[in-house]
């Protein structure tokens, strides 16, 4: 078989400029006023605090067993940041062994025309549903809505996953997708959706398992074709890799005749011997797990073994436009192990679904906005209050926090209208710059000592243009001497 590639999208790949990304990146609403909803809903706070907490000690323990975990993770770091600079190499090598290996090679330059690939192809087979293992980038195109509107059925796998479908429900989370809902909200979905279930099915985490085991299996075994994403593809073999945690993305990458992958970009390796290192890395920042309990590689089509039908569709959708800022490119380097937003006091507090894109947390405040265009997502940049416990904990050392501040300066950088925040710090800006300026501006400063009627803060209650600081953040009062008044007291001129 031969590879079907249009007129190549990518920077890198010669053309001037890089297609910006569509699909489930951006939200109604702004993630401030989306967040205030999420605030006020008692149960969500607590079904966050409950499993974040879970994961993240799970991830501490596992992480604490490696000596060289340091190593490890600066290893990755290295090896996503050489991958990146030579990422045109990379995929074009990936082409040439995957198509080598049997398979069909679709360069896709954004979600429309992932999604029409995809929806020809399923078409092409005469099949009437797919079955399809978790996967972002599927999410991120909104292939299962592009499906159903060609009137094909769907069915997600993943037991999180299904939980959301059948709940039409959104993902709130890149691990666990309704970790927003509790045992007793997913046995309340499940009795009131599946067919046949055993109505005293009561909350216990295996039996709603077993439930949902039992409403699968009859669609694997009859599934002509099966939709995957990937976390990896090892450029040297044309070998994709997809772990999982139950089995289900077993029976998906091996039942059905057909197969078809959608993988970002950025998830190709050069090396058998670098993905060693991302497979260290990956469950136990993910899971809290030493290793994934199901890892499956494949590559291309094995005679009478498997999928007799194998497609890969390379996504762009705006990464080619990440790669080409210095700073924000290190967003590509992201594994998906959701380590970032199990640490986040915002995204515990907030949830998914506030962030308004598939990629939420952290990652997803620095990935949104760059693979939209900035000011498709101005707001996501400030989801966030710069703790840099994302850092901290990210298997491959990405620096969240200047990206975010980088972001935000885009932001800045592109209003076309001056800010009430933006006037007063280049006034401010004015007055440091000029010692007479900045003593008159001490001595006016002073006069707050008289609104603060003797308290630490000044009331949060100011009029505006103030009170937009002041209502979210304290203010001290000014002191009764500046710093240069009591340097002349105590040591003279």
């Amino acid at each position: 078989m031969t590879a079907t590639v249009p007129p190549k999208a990518p920077t890198f790949l010669g053309l001037p400029t890089a297609p910006r990304g569509v699909g489930h990146l951006r939200g109604d609403q702004s993630f401030p006023d989306a967040a205030r909803g999420a605030l006020r809903d008692g149960q969500l706070r607590a079904n966050l605090g409950h499993a974040t907490t879970t994961i993240r000690n799970k991830r501490a323990r596992v992480v604490a067993e490696l000596p060289d975990w340091a190593q490890l993770r600066e290893a990755g770091r290295a090896l996503k940041a050489a991958t990146m600079a030579r990422l045109d190499d990379h995929l074009e090598e990936l082409e040439r062994q995957v198509t080598a290996r049997g398979g069909v090679v679709h360069w896709a330059r954004d979600a429309n025309e992932a999604n029409e690939i995809v929806t020809r192809l399923v078409l092409a087979t005469g099949a009437p549903e797919v079955v399809k293992v978790k996967s972002m980038a599927t999410q991120e195109i909104g292939l299962n809505e592009a499906l159903e509107a060609a009137g094909l059925d769907v069915f997600e796998t993943d037991l999180a996953e299904l939980i959301v479908q059948l709940g039409e429900d959104k993902p709130s989370h890149i691990l666990v997708p309704a970790i927003h809902k509790n045992r007793a909200e997913i046995r309340e979905i499940f009795a009131r959706t599946i067919p046949g279930v055993d109505p005293g099915l009561t909350d216990d985490p295996r039996r709603l398992a077993m439930a949902a085991r039992q409403h699968l299996r009859e669609r694997f075994l009859r599934a002509r074709v099966a939709v995957s994403g990937a976390n990896f593809a090892v450029a040297e073999t044309g070998t994709l890799t997809v772990v999982e945690s139950e089995g289900n993305g077993r029976m998906c990458l091996t039942l059905p005749e057909t197969l078809i992958t959608v993988m970002g970009i950025e998830k190709v390796v050069p090396t058998w011997r670098d993905l060693e290192v991302f497979l260290q890395l990956l469950p136990r920042s993910s899971t809290g797990e030493r290793m994934n309990p199901y890892t499956s590689t494949w590559a291309g089509v094995t005679p009478g073994d498997g999928p007799q039908e194998f497609h890969l569709v390379l996504l762009d959708n705006g990464r080619t436009a990440v790669l080409a800022d210095e700073v924000g490119r290190e967003a590509l380097h992201c594994i998906r192990c959701s380590a970032c937003l199990n640490v986040c006091p915002v995204y515990e507090r907030t949830g998914g679904h506030s962030y308004g894109s598939v990629y939420p947390g952290p990652i997803g405040a620095i990935l949104s906005p760059q693979l939209t265009g900035v000011e498709d997502n101005a707001s996501l940049p400030y989801a966030s209050s710069l703790c840099g416990a994302c850092y901290e904990v990210c298997p491959v050392a990405i620096d969240i926090p200047s990206i975010l501040v980088h972001l935000r300066a885009e932001h800045v950088e592109a209003q076309e209208k001056p800010t009430a925040e933006g006037v007063a710090f280049k006034a401010l800006a004015r007055a440091m710059s000029h010692p007479r300026l900045w003593h008159l501006a001490q001595r006016a400063a002073g006069l707050g000592r008289l609104v603060s009627r003797g308290r630490p803060t000044l009331p949060n209650a100011l009029p505006p243009p103030v009170s937009g600081w002041t209502r979210s953040r304290d203010l001290p009062t000014p002191p009764a001497k500046t710093f240069v008044q009591q340097w002349t007291e105590e040591h003279g001129r």
